[in-house]
């Protein structure tokens, strides 16, 4: 081999050198901040590079700041902030070519803001500055001080120093890549869970308030298990719809769903009911009957109002929790048992405990996985959705059209306490279906309860007088419902003039102006 080319092999020899080991960092982790600084110090152990920086432009701020630097100290990094157009790397970014500084000494473009290079004879040092680019875009660049040790062209520098920026921009391309679809399949991942909560919503319970999106994930985590559940909420809550919920989305739904209202149930027989009773074995007792346990076997049994047990039946109730066995009544024979068991009450079990009405460790055995039903009042934004349902139900009961409710009706509902809960709004509407005789629920359709001044807006009496102001206060809310506030529109759809209807606004208090920018009203789904 001539001498004359053995330099040339050399550094040819080199360069594949330095562009393998920064080949293999690249690959090494998909955070590109976690290898940038062991490649610019490859560059550093290869060729002799005194100085070498990697910086990044923010599109959204326009700065351009050092990422990654070798041979310049943190507090020297955090000086290094230009914008495009500033200085020898801020051309090179904006122009989106390389730039070449034999002697810094020489270059005014040379800002030094780092301060780095202050101790050196700037005489010797030249400065080498390349774009990473992002197809078209560029996104950064690369620079360096002193590339060789021995110096040969600059060219052959730029020539290297690009190879490796389009080696960091592809690392940078992956890496977004990569990212972005990390980041679609956690949005798909979150828009599927989404989906499949919306999905699993019982169809047999109305809502969507937050309190009963709670109610929903708790169904869907313990549905799928075999523990013991119990439903708290006073009454009319929908505890047994919960329950019901459960067996259905549970692995025992092809098998029985046995309900007991244990209140119901005096306790001379509930223990026959539970458990059977064998032929003869107290008077009346002419067949053997299985008990309520016997046909839930494989499936769900759902003790409704479980705290008014007596005392020997809930010893009877623990045995069977406990050792999944029992004896009918007046038999000798142990039935073994695999019933699940949801129970329910609206008592407070902590202080009948406590008062000895109910057992501690009965107690412990139901509440495995204890589920709380708001009260009505707590999920407001539900009685529209429910009153919805209970309108179609029974105008299809009872082949009645009923399409909407009036302002004033809403107004009630909303404002109403609701005791009774979901019981109460159902017979409510029931009877205000049945009252109707133009399509529409009306506020004097509702019970005598829900007809209070807070409610209705008034401050009459239960008098004749006052029906017929709430009746006509209603006709009005509803023609400026209707008319989006418009009095004099109002005015003729009711056959009044604009001065009548202003006097009768006025006599109720109302205020046209909430009627502007909303329409208000509730159809039937």
């Amino acid at each position: 081999m001539p001498r004359t080319k053995a330099p040339q092999v050399k550094r040819e020899i080199k360069e594949l050198s330095l562009l393998f080991d920064i080949s293999r960092l690249l690959d090494q982790s998909i955070d590109l901040r976690d290898v940038v600084g062991s490649v610019l110090k490859s560059l550093a152990d290869n060729m002799g590079m005194t100085h070498g920086t990697l910086t990044l432009l923010n599109r959204e701020t326009g700065e351009i700041s050092i990422e990654a630097a070798h041979g310049l100290s943190k507090s020297q990094q955090e000086k290094g902030i230009y914008q495009q157009g500033e200085g020898v790397t801020g051309k090179v970014i904006q122009s989106g070519r390389p730039m070449v500084v034999p002697r810094i000494s020489e270059e005014p473009e040379f800002l030094n803001k780092t301060g780095a290079r202050k101790k050196l004879r700037k005489k010797d040092i030249s400065f080498l500055c390349v774009p990473i680019k992002l197809g078209n875009e560029v996104i950064g660049a690369l620079s360096v001080d002193n590339l060789f040790s021995v110096r040969i062209s600059f060219e052959e520098d730029i020539r290297l120093l690009s190879i490796i920026a389009s080696m960091i921009s592809q690392a940078v391309s992956l890496r977004q890549t990569a990212n972005e679809a990390q980041k679609k399949l956690l949005e798909e991942n979150t828009r599927l869970q989404e989906q499949l909560k919306d999905r699993f919503q019982p169809t047999n319970i109305i809502g969507k308030s937050k309190p009963m999106q709670s109610v929903y994930d708790m169904i869907a985590q313990v549905a799928k298990s075999n523990a013991s559940v119990l439903i708290r909420g006073a009454s009319g809550t929908g505890k047994e719809l919960v329950a019901s919920a459960i067996h259905y989305n549970s692995l025992r739904s092809n098998n029985q769903f046995v309900k007991v209202n244990c209140a119901a149930l005096p306790d001379t027989i509930i223990e026959s009911e539970l458990f059977g009773h064998e032929k003869g074995a107290f008077t009346g007792a002419l067949n053997m009957r299985k008990g309520r346990f016997e046909m839930a076997n494989g499936g769900t049994i759902f003790l409704d109002e479980v705290g008014d047990f007596s005392a020997s039946t809930q010893v009877k109730l623990l045995r069977v929790l406990q050792e999944k066995e029992f004896e009918r009544v007046g038999g000798t024979e142990t039935i073994k048992s695999d019933v699940r068991i949801i129970a329910a009450t609206n008592r407070d079990l902590e202080v009948m405990i406590s008062d000895g009405s109910f057992r501690e460790d009965l107690y412990y055995r139901l509440n495995v996985f204890p589920i709380h039903m708001p009260d009505l009042k707590e999920r407001k934004n539900d009685i529209l959705l429910l009153s919805n349902h209970f309108i179609e139900k029974y105008s299809k009961s009872n082949s009645k059209k009923v399409v909407r409710i009036s302002t004033p009706a809403i107004d009630m509902l909303m404002s109403y306490h609701w005791p009774g809960n979901v019981r109460e709004l159902e017979n409510c509407i029931e009877r205000a279906v049945l009252l109707s005789e133009d399509e529409v629920l009306h506020g004097h359709h509702l019970p005598p309860t829900l007809q209070t001044a807070e409610a209705s807006g008034t401050k009459h009496s239960g008098t004749l007088q006052s029906t017929l102001d709430n009746m006509e206060r209603e006709l009005i809310l509803d023609a400026l419902k209707s008319a989006r506030g418009n009095q004099a529109k109002a005015a003729k759809s009711l056959g009044l003039t604009e001065r009548l209807m202003g006097l009768r606004v006025k006599k109720h208090g109302i205020d046209p102006k909430r009627f502007k920018d909303s329409y208000i009203s509730v159809t039937q789904p």
